[in-house]
């Protein structure tokens, strides 16, 4: 058989196709979601009038990997409300994080920088009230929210806690969730120990599933009355670990047994971990009740009357990990292998964007910020200067996106992105060079036989690096 590149497989996974590829239904049963679904086509823009101002629904998983998706490969999971997702807008491949844990990606998502810019950023993640995300700082919700959008933030937050950190000092009008990294579903306990669920900065009880809670908080808040555009965040904390689904309150009660007699933030941190639970088929049931929650998200916003002019963006905080299915990615979550950062990205707006089509173009978490911004009519604050480029060109007025360099650093590793070419450094301090168009796996290393190159990427790095603040010890 011969080799598909990375562009080929990319066209490949998804639309109709991806049953072939997944091998996970009847040659009948393939031809008739063909039949039924077009096949995905390279993106084109639709000029059209700009019209009004849209809504904004920025859904994220949490350590969903690159190919948990069936409309992105996964062989044995299920997400037809997330496929649906793809038909109707855009489904890109080459989409990647800010970052390779929770926290500095949701600090380059708000911000549109580099988590390094801030010293929040440089946990990975955050793991005390000492650390959070200024206040002052201008955010994709402060600055929206200065064009006129209504702003709110439900789910996880995960930039610092309460009394100085909170997503109603940052820009967002209303807030629902929790502050922490991790909680178990039901007791909603987090990785201080705690309670974690509140309204605005208020604990709220309720010991149901939680992503049971943060959807029906959704489905209340996109079904509103609003008098004016509006911004929504929408984190669920699904499928990170403990590996809980709907129905599992007496794993969540051993595991809350064990967080209420820690004597130590080690001991709460194991228990959340759950290292001694989950398999592939938890995790399986775990992605596809986020597929459904997302789904319930969704029709709620049918219902409203508001699905033709709300920009979707669907995507995951980092890579995913132990149960996650990346192929053919190496690497997961904590690094800077594709694995641990290239994540399924879709995006939807009806009113401006056509449905079936699958873009190649590399992006990450920052240039989203700008994007929605650009969207939104919104400016960014000359004094807290971009990171990310907007793509609001590309999709709206089909321009040319500009070439530049996609930059990561996390303590352990270091990464660059130029066009097809890849320098990675791992937590040895070795340096390599990967073609990802060639070799998405990241195995064939050039760096022997391109010696310029990987110094002229290297460079680049540093160069970037140096503008950042350092790592405090």
């Amino acid at each position: 058989m011969p080799e598909i590149s990375r562009r080929a497989f990319g066209g490949l996974v998804g639309g109709g196709a991806v049953t072939a590829v997944a091998g996970t239904t009847t040659a009948a049963e393939a031809a008739e979601n063909a039949a039924a679904s077009p096949a995905e086509r390279p993106f084109k823009a639709r000029p059209t009038s700009s019209g009004e101002r849209p809504n904004i629904l920025v859904i994220l998983g949490d350590d969903l990997g690159w190919a948990d998706l069936s409309s992105y490969g996964a062989p044995h999971i299920k997400t037809p409300h997330l496929d649906r997702l793809a038909r109707q807008g855009v489904r890109f491949t080459d989409a990647y994080s800010g970052s390779a844990t929770c926290s500095p990606t949701r600090f380059s998502l708000y911000t549109g920088r580099y988590p390094g810019r801030t010293p929040g950023g440089l946990a990975e993640p955050i793991a005390d009230k000492a650390q959070g995300l200024d206040p002052n700082h201008p955010t994709l919700a402060s600055l929206l929210k200065r064009a006129g959008y209504a702003t709110a933030l439900i789910g996880k937050w995960h930039c610092g806690w309460l009394p100085d950190h909170s997503p109603t000092k940052s820009g967002w009008d209303e807030f629902f969730g929790n502050f922490g990294g991790v909680l178990e579903y039901f007791s909603k306990l987090g990785q201080l120990g705690t309670y974690d669920l509140y309204e605005g900065d208020a604990e709220y009880k309720d010991l149901r599933y939680y992503t049971t809670v943060l959807t029906e908080r959704a489905v209340e808040y996109v079904g509103r009355d609003h008098d004016r555009p509006w911004l929504l965040n929408l984190n669920f904390t699904t499928p990170h670990w403990p590996w809980l689904a709907e129905g599992d309150e007496e794993t969540g009660a051993e595991i809350e047994a064990k967080i209420r007699a820690a004597k130590s933030r080690a001991e709460v941190s194991r228990a959340l971990n759950h290292y001694d639970g989950g398999s592939v088929e938890k995790y399986t049931e775990m992605v596809q009740s986020l597929d459904a929650a997302v789904g319930e998200v969704l029709a709620a916003l049918r219902r409203s009357g508001q699905e033709e002019n709300t920009v979707v963006v669907f995507a995951s905080d980092n890579g995913g990990e132990r149960y996650s299915y990346n192929w053919p990615l190496s690497g997961e979550k904590f690094v800077l292998l594709e694995g641990g950062i290239r994540v399924p990205t879709l995006v939807r707006w009806p009113a401006r964007i056509d449905g079936h089509q699958v873009s190649h173009e590399p992006n990450f978490s920052p240039d989203w910020t700008a994007t929605l911004l650009e969207f939104g009519g919104a400016r960014p604050d000359p004094a807290y200067p971009l990171d990310g480029t907007s793509l609001a060109g590309y999709l709206l007025r089909g321009e040319q996106l500009p070439e530049r360099d996609l930059f990561w650093r996390v303590r352990a590793n270091r990464a660059l992105r130029r066009g097809d070419w890849k320098y990675y450094q791992d937590a040895d301090k070795t340096d390599h060079l990967y073609n990802l168009a060639a070799d998405a796996r990241e195995q064939a290393d050039r760096a022997p036989d391109e010696p310029e190159l990987l110094a002229e990427l290297k460079a680049a790095w540093e160069k970037t690096a140096a503008t950042l603040l350092p790592y405090p010890g």
